[in-house]
């Protein structure tokens, strides 16, 4: 029997999924967030930690290695691939102050856009002092799956559409190329495709075959949904994570850095969509996970709440608003917990079908079932307020797990 890892390193933690050669889960394991203070060494104690939990019976038959990450998380590196400084995380707005200039440069628009893309954090960090040692940029996937393999300046078209990768032509634009970045920007593979074998080292250190391929690797978002089964166009995925994702399966490739949305390739069709800072993390913020499951089971999903809120834990929002400096609206709170609770789910189920609507608006195709990834799909509450709103069917994705996405990625590829 062969076997396939993916690694899914999310917002909350990272996630390890062993599949076979039919698909089924034959083990997962999991390494939540503990040293948040240094990214680097929680990242690289992260991947160790799953890699020694998997058995040694299946390391000996896995074949192939596949890693996600959240999009747009970068850092910079030497010669050797060490860190030159602090990564800038997926949600680190403070690219906004180079998007005036960006915007001299690139086409109307476009993805980067944003002061989240991965351009945009890139040419921030060039007024670093760190910058001088910086000679590539990578991705939070990247890096991970360089841990494993040992090539430099390898990355795939889902984690570089932030960077400006042109994901049509396959090529790097001529309008970045005119940037003259003083350092390498990666190698752009197609996610799944095989980067090279273990490092020696590392398989020998954990067991596994000597002939275990790496491949490039894909974001958590995408991976999440692989996962879920959609396939079709007008299918979608929401994403009820610490974030708010939105992912519609599209004949057209919609791109419009006013509102954030981005469309990733997948085979001939396109995913199209944007992320929200809205989600899961605001509700923790409030409430314990048992006060959102009882809290939940009382609230009545046949009345809509009368409260009208933005609920995010800070300034700026990405996706259908593409703001910076949009204000978290979390007033008046009512007393009763349950009434505030009702009133945050409300309102992010309408932030989710404002963005279906305007996918479509913009010319995606017509949204026909949701499929539902991330903690939130398990709260039914959550899930019949926004069936209310989105007036369609919803349900569970057939796997919620990114890492489930990312092992059929290296499996996929190496069957083909």
């Amino acid at each position: 029997m062969t076997f396939y890892l993916g690694i899914d390193f999310g917002t909350s933690g990272a996630r390890a999924v062993v599949i076979d050669d039919e698909a089924r889960i034959v083990s997962q394991m999991r390494h939540p967030w503990t040293n948040i203070a240094d990214w680097v060494s929680c990242w690289k104690e992260a991947l160790w930690s799953l890699l020694e939990a998997i058995s040694l019976e299946l390391k000996g038959e896995i074949r192939a290695i596949a890693i996600n990450g959240t999009s747009s998380t970068i850092l910079l590196t030497d010669a050797t691939g060490q860190p030159v400084d602090l990564p800038l995380l997926y949600n680190d707005a403070r690219g906004s102050m180079v998007l005036k200039d960006l915007s001299h440069i690139v086409p109307p628009n476009h993805t980067v856009l944003s002061a989240t893309s991965s351009l945009a954090k890139l040419l921030w960090m060039e007024h670093l002092p760190s910058f001088g040692q910086a000679r590539y940029l990578l991705h939070q996937a990247d890096w991970l799956a360089f841990l494993l393999h040992g090539q430099l300046g390898i990355s795939d078209y889902h984690n570089a559409l932030k960077l400006g990768y042109d994901v049509e032509k396959l090529q790097y634009p001529e309008w970045l190329e005119k940037l003259q970045i003083p350092i390498t920007l990666p190698q752009i593979l197609a996610p799944g495709t095989p980067v090279g074998q273990l490092n020696p080292e590392i398989a020998a250190k954990f067991g596994f075959r000597h002939d275990c391929l790496v491949c490039a690797g894909t974001t958590d978002s995408i991976a999440a949904f692989l996962a879920s089964g959609a396939k079709s166009p007008g299918q979608a995925v929401t994403s009820l994570g610490s974030t708010l994702v939105l992912k519609l399966l599209s004949r057209t490739r919609i791109e419009d850095a006013r509102y954030g949305i981005y469309s990733h390739r997948l085979g001939d069709l396109w995913l199209t969509g944007g992320a929200s800072n809205t989600g899961c993390a605001v509700l923790k913020k409030f409430f314990t996970d048992e006060e959102l499951v009882s809290l939940s089971r009382e609230i009545d999903v046949s009345k809509a709440s009368e409260l009208d809120y933005y609920p995010l834990l800070k300034e700026g929002d990405r996706f259908p608003i593409n703001d910076p400096h949009l204000p978290p609206k979390l007033e008046p709170r009512p007393d009763n917990p349950r009434e505030f609770l009702h009133g945050l789910l409300e309102s992010m189920a309408r932030i989710e079908a404002r963005g279906y609507k305007l996918l479509q608006e913009l010319g995606a195709d017509q949204l026909k079932h949701v499929y539902t990834a991330g903690g939130g799909a398990a709260n039914s509450t959550w899930t019949a307020i926004r069936g209310r709103y989105l007036n369609i069917p919803i349900a569970s994705s057939i796997n919620t797990e990114a890492a489930y996405g990312t092992a059929l990625l290296a499996m996929q590829q190496l069957k083909i």
